[in-house]
């Protein structure tokens, strides 16, 4: 016998389709950070007249790109569903490491450069090595590790210096030239712009590129999204959570020698309570706590925001102390924002 009846109705491949540029946008999840950013510019360009003045502009990028430079690895770790509440100390571990080998052993400073980022990255390691093996969340693995060099760093240098903080090593071979990588400044369209700006610029940028082209950027969103189902398929758990660990201390690397040569001498207290601006500035930019989501560009877009929310405060003539209020109110409006945007996106598919 031979059917008669009407052929089924072909399907059209999903990935055939055509996707509006709403839907691409709403699928971003940079898209709630942008939105603030602009609402956090408009405001202070309102209520603090010298907020638009070149000078401010070349501040505002400073005061972010301090922040952004961590907030990028940490963006990618979270991506990678870990933390990492070290990276603040580790920035001052980093400077403390640089400063103090050179001055102990009177060598030219870009050995104690070198003998930092070796260190350094240790620390990464570490961390990823015990995140991997012991199996602990990463946030007492790293909370472990934060109050570790928190000790170390006070216990060290009072050691060494008998004070809490470092010994001047301006006038040592090696410094000036080691200034001019981590802590000079250029001049565009008569804007003084630090040199921590194209770090962050540069960071962002391979960060972005590793994230979207690369074997490893599926990784990261893959182990962020489901560990033990990455794993099934054959991706490198374990390296791929020991690499993001080393972006951090890398990035804290380069935030560290920026301290040493901008200042000359470090405090021993430094950086603690910065692993949370960096957390924040990763979240404003539309990373989940729960990893899977997010992007490097959003956390440079939550970094100017914190930028520009610093130093707007101070231009506005407003007491600082209120900082920290507007900080947290911005964590929480984007955490929302970003929620929505993220079920408006995962509704138009």
């Amino acid at each position: 016998m031979t059917a008669t009846g009407q052929p089924a109705a072909s399907r059209t491949d999903e990935r055939l389709l055509h996707t509006s540029t709403l839907r691409k946008l709403l699928g971003r999840p940079e898209l709630g950070s942008v939105v603030g950013a602009v609402a956090v510019f408009l405001f202070f360009a309102i209520v603090a007249d010298s907020f638009l003045r070149p000078s401010s502009l070349g501040t505002v990028l400073y005061a972010a790109s301090t922040i952004g430079i961590m907030a990028v690895p940490v963006a990618l770790l979270m991506i990678g569903g870990e933390f990492d509440l070290s990276a603040g100390v580790m920035v001052t571990s980093s400077a403390l490491i640089s400063s103090m080998f050179s001055y102990q052993l009177t060598v030219n400073v870009w050995v104690g450069v070198f003998v930092s980022l070796v260190v350094t990255l240790g620390f990464g390691a570490f961390n990823g090595f015990m995140l991997t093996r012991t199996k602990l969340p990463s946030f007492i693995i790293t909370l472990g590790t934060f109050l570790m060099l928190t000790g170390l760093n006070l216990g060290f240098t009072k050691l060494i210096s008998d004070t809490v903080s470092t010994k001047a090593i301006g006038d040592m071979e090696g410094f000036e030239s080691a200034r001019k990588i981590f802590a000079s400044y250029l001049t565009v369209g008569g804007v003084e712009l630090k040199v921590t700006i194209l770090w962050w610029v540069a960071l962002v940028a391979v960060a972005t590129w590793i994230l979207i082209r690369t074997r490893f950027g599926n990784w990261i969103f893959a182990v962020g999204g489901q560990a033990d189902a990455a794993r099934a398929v054959g991706v490198p758990v374990v390296r791929t959570r020991i690499g993001l660990y080393l972006g951090v201390a890398f990035a804290a690397w380069i935030s560290g020698q920026h301290l040493l040569f901008s200042y000359d001498v470090v405090q021993s207290g430094e950086g603690v309570g910065n692993e949370l601006i960096y957390i924040i500035a990763a979240v404003i930019g539309g990373c989940l706590i729960t990893g899977g989501y997010g992007s490097a560009i959003g956390s440079a877009i939550g970094a100017l925001i914190f930028g520009m929310t610093s130093k707007g405060i101070v231009y506005a003539e407003w007491n600082p102390d209120w900082f920290k209020f507007f900080l947290g109110a911005m964590l929480l409006l984007a955490t929302l924002l970003n929620a929505w945007v993220r079920k408006r996106a995962e509704a138009t598919k």
